[in-house]
């Protein structure tokens, strides 16, 4: 029989949640597993490398300190030694993860026997230029060391500061397409040797020129200072060498290492530039012109990378090395590619931004803030406007810098953009309002988010766009969410609720003019929603909210509905109306509201709602009753002590209002013992089962595949009292049961209501349905809230319900009047297809077991009666068919021969072959079993 790899599992299970797993084991368990493993010659470099990525993505969750980190580098790099020299990726894999465990363990910062080693190593690697010794297989290995070398040279800044000379002699002498890595690690070496040396006072000639000509060991406390990783461009003060140093050497060196650039790919060219600019910055002996001769190869660039790298450049050395002529290119240039055809969205979205970022050499604003450059006016933007037909990202960020561009520009211009980005807006609300798609909806509000933040104190342009949202809310009740939100998010960002109040108005009188048809069920609920929103604008008055509420609750049957939903979005209006400041200017309408919901409404818990806010709004101050109300929406307790009739002076009220938890299971879910549950299908699910069954297969393959029938696996349990409860909860009332599932094999299980449980009554049976993705082996976590009998509401675990493998088979999904002989044909039908391997996860077995006529007489019955095909039990042979929801099946032919039991099995999914195994073991636990590979 075959197995998936445990190993597979393992790793999935670790990189899916690192914390859960090693709650089942210790990481240093789990460690020893993996280096055992990698020392295994029979496994192989795919699952090695698997290992190893757990080292690279977790080391310091693996290896907790740095002894154990060094111990785990010492084993990997005996792992590495012994790795044949055709596992090349292998080797490389080891290398990164050695380096990784060692810098994350703080083996490095610490100056451990084994980073020192492991330096040294590395360092005697890259020695062999053009691959002089080893070949060019060992070209990787170099490579992999050189980015180990700058890995730990970022993360202890300096430790090469005294190697510069030796690495720059193998940089010159490398000729392969290595070049580029033994030039990025010289530059970073260069670039943090000079940083340290400004650090350092009154430097002389001497000391500059010796660290360029350093060739000693590695500096292990070169960074005892904390030296920071920040580029210089993002620090306050950029640091500096003093002026008068002798810089040939190195203004020769830098000219160098920018000839060579431009055989670099654009990644590593932008790296390079990136950290020789950062040198110029520190050294005043050398200037910025030494990029001249690169910048017209730089502007005339698509990559973003080297894109990025001009601009760095830009905002490091401003007009020093830009002129006025190159900046005004620099973003025209920008703009055309903003909108080239055969760049991505991501590229174009990235020079939208440097646009509305550029570094001007002579910024009028210096705060930071989101502000045009000058250069960018309404004549150079114009082919930037945004249009219906781009995506959504584009036309957002199109809009914004358009919106910046119109309203800094002069009166004519600005009238004529602002009346085109108007007219945008108003297309996108027109594409709403011919029920656009949810993507359309949210990007359109996005834009006028964005425009409204721009242009909101135009008022004829506001009165425009809340005239036509108000239409549109008359037509589709649905986007109340939307233009919540967007009234919210117009007075956060404000600081002033002048247009969100506008719009609340609006909306509020949209719903009192509606005509009483569209005030269906569906529709209140929106227009609930929005009320409750106009409730809390004390600048908003309300009478006509709580009029039209009265009015519908008179006028039509949702008292009688007793509708919960609906009761309770009613409601949650009341409770703004009693937080409004004008509430004495609508008490006795609020209060007449309150008292009907109370007396008419068709719901226990609406009606306790409704009484509980009548009695705190006549009982009470406006301003204890806003703080009764905060507090409670605050989920705080109220310290202080009312006088108010209604508030007992244990603060009962706020104890009936907590939902408490208990300390230990109170109830439990029992298996129901008895007839295995089974799942009936619908008639629409029957085939008919005439004609040919190789018609008919044909038919219900087709319709599995694609649909699975629907199926359902109804388990059946009983709802009791757990073991040594306390007698608080011999009578539970309302309880929720919750299922939630460990593993996502499975649909979401609805979560299930019971009116009671009685410890001396007969326990309650419920149904849980599950709906398979994958039919493996399960766990339900249950909780449940319910009431006891002194009315408070109680929060308790139940202990977690396991479903086994078996527990999920249903019988063949076959109309009830389906012949024998048809079903035994379909049952050959599948087999021989499993046989064939069709389709491709198709597998046969074979499993064998001793036990005597008798007993396996009453296993068969016991276990597969509702799953026989055929019983031959003359002939000592069965067939047996489980079907497993949503699309899978296992077939086994029993049959008796002389010296034990065969069993062979075929199934359309080779991963339940271990389930399945396990399942026949345990059914036949008895007797000795062996098991053959199929």
């Amino acid at each position: 029989m075959t197995f998936a790899d445990p190993w597979d599992q393992k790793i999935s299970a670790f990189l899916l949640s690192p914390s859960q797993f090693l709650a089942t084991t210790t990481c240093e368990s789990f460690l020893a597993e993996l280096l055992h493993e990698l020392r295994n010659d029979k496994a192989s470099d795919q699952l090695k490398i698997l290992i190893v990525s757990l080292l690279l993505e977790h080391p310091t969750i693996l290896c907790p300190s740095s002894s154990v980190g060094e111990e785990t580098a010492l084993e990997l790099l005996s792992v590495f030694s012994h790795t044949p020299q055709k596992s090349i990726i292998l080797k490389c894999n080891v290398m990164l993860a050695i380096t990784n465990v060692i810098i994350c363990t703080s083996c490095l910062a610490n100056h451990t026997k084994m980073a020192e080693d492991w330096l040294d190593f590395l360092f005697q690697m890259i020695q062999d230029t053009n691959d002089y010794r080893c070949g060019l297989s060992h070209q990787p290995i170099r490579a992999t060391a050189c980015e180990c070398l700058r890995e730990m040279e970022t993360c202890s800044p300096g430790l090469l500061s005294q190697k510069l000379e030796a690495l720059h002699l193998l940089k010159q002498q490398e000729t392969t397409v290595l070049h580029q890595s033994y030039c990025m690690l010289y530059t970073l070496g260069l670039k943090n040797a000079i940083r340290i040396l400004t650090t350092q006072k009154n430097v002389t000639d001497l000391e500059f020129k010796s660290i360029l000509g350093g060739n000693e060991g590695f500096a292990w406390k070169s960074n005892q200072l904390g030296l920071t990783l920040l580029p210089i461009n993002m620090m306050v003060h950029v640091p500096r060498l003093p002026p008068g140093l002798d810089c040939k050497e190195l203004k020769s060196i830098m000219s160098s290492l920018l000839e060579e650039s431009y055989l670099h790919t654009p990644i590593s060219q932008s790296a390079l530039l990136r950290e020789l600019v950062e040198v110029v910055a520190m050294v005043p002996g050398l200037s910025p012109t030494l990029f001249k001769s690169q910048l017209l190869r730089l502007f005339g660039t698509a990559d973003v990378s080297l894109m990025h790298a001009t601009l760095f450049m830009k905002d490091t050395f401003t007009d020093s090395l830009f002129t006025a002529e190159d900046e005004n290119f620099l973003l025209k240039r920008l703009v055309g590619t903003a909108q080239h055809p055969l760049l991505r969205i991501s590229e174009k979205l990235f020079c939208m931004e440097c646009i509305l970022h550029f570094p001007e050499n002579r910024p009028i604003s210096s705060s930071g803030e989101e502000s045009l450059p000058v250069l960018v006016t309404p004549r150079l933007a114009a082919s930037l406007h945004p249009t219906v037909f781009n995506d959504s990202a584009t036309m957002l960020c199109r809009l914004n810098l358009l919106c910046l561009v119109h309203l800094e520009a002069d009166e004519g211009e600005a009238d004529k953009g602002i009346s085109y980005l108007l007219e945008h807006i108003m297309a996108l609300l027109k594409i709403i309002d011919n029920d656009g798609s949810r993507e359309v909806v949210v990007t359109s509000f996005r834009a006028l988010f964005i425009f409204l933040m721009h242009f909101n104190g135009m008022k004829e342009l506001s009165e425009k766009v809340i005239d036509k949202l108000c239409d549109m809310y008359s037509k589709h009740s649905r986007l109340a969410p939307n233009l919540i939100g967007l009234a919210n998010r117009i007075e956060e960002h404000l600081n002033d609720p002048v247009w969100s109040v506008k719009l609340l108005i609006g909306l509020q009188k949209c719903i009192m003019e509606m005509p009483p048809l569209q005030l269906t069920i569906h529709n209140l609920s929106w227009h609930l929603k929005v009320l409750k929103r106009v409730a809390k604008e004390g600048q908003i008055t309300q009478r006509n909210t709580i009029y039209l509420l009265l009015n519908i609750l008179i006028n039509s049957n949702l008292c009688e509905r007793g509708n919960w939903q609906v009761g309770n979005a009613v409601l949650a209006v009341c409770r703004n109306l009693l937080e409004h400041p004008s509430i004495d200017q609508v008490f006795i309408e609020l209060a007449d509201l309150l008292q009907y919901i109370s007396v008419h409404y068709d719901d226990t818990d609406i009606k306790e709602h409704a009484r509980f806010y009548y009695t705190l709004l006549t009982n009470l101050s406006w301003e204890k009753l806003t703080g009764i109300l905060a507090k409670g929406l605050d989920g705080g307790r109220a310290k202080e002590r009312s006088h108010s009739a209604i508030m007992a002076e244990n603060e009962g009220i706020a104890s009936n209002l907590t939902v408490h938890k208990t300390n230990r299971h109170v109830l439990q879910l029992i298996k129901v013992q008895g007839e295995a549950s089974q799942r009936s299908l619908e008639s629409s699910e029957m085939l008919e089962t005439t004609g040919e069954a190789k018609n008919w297969l044909e038919v219900y393959q087709g319709q599995f595949q694609t649909s699975g029938f629907g199926s359902e696996v109804t388990l059946r349990y009983s709802l009791t009292h757990a073991k040594d409860t306390d007698h608080l909860f011999d009578k539970v009332f309302t309880i929720c049961l919750h299922f939630e599932m460990k593993d996502s094999n499975y649909a979401k299980v609805n979560d299930i209501h019971v009116p009671c449980v009685f410890r001396d009554r007969k326990p309650p049976e419920v149904q849980v349905k599950l709906k398979p993705f994958q039919p493996y082996p399960t766990t339900l976590c249950v909780s449940a809230i319910f009431t006891t009998q002194d009315g408070r509401s109680w929060h308790s675990r139940l202990p977690d319900v396991s479903v086994s493998f078996s527990e999920i088979f249903l019988p063949l999904p076959l109309p009830p009047n389906t012949s024998c002989e048809c079903k035994v044909q379909v049952f050959d039908r599948i087999w021989e297809a499993a046989a064939s391997g069709n389709p491709d996860k198709s597998a046969i077995s074979l499993f064998c077991f001793k036990t005597g006529d008798e007993s396996l007489t009453d296993l068969i019955k016991t276990h597969f009666q509702g799953y026989l095909i055929t019983d031959q039990q003359s002939k000592r042979f069965w067939k047996v068919l489980f079907f497993l929801p949503p699309t899978c099946h296992v077939l086994l032919k029993i049959t008796q021969a002389e010296d034990a039991i065969q069993v062979s099995i075929a199934t359309d999914n080779w991963e339940l072959l271990p389930f399945v195994n396990s399942y026949l073991q345990n059914i036949t636990d008895h007797c000795s079993t062996t098991v053959t590979d199929g």
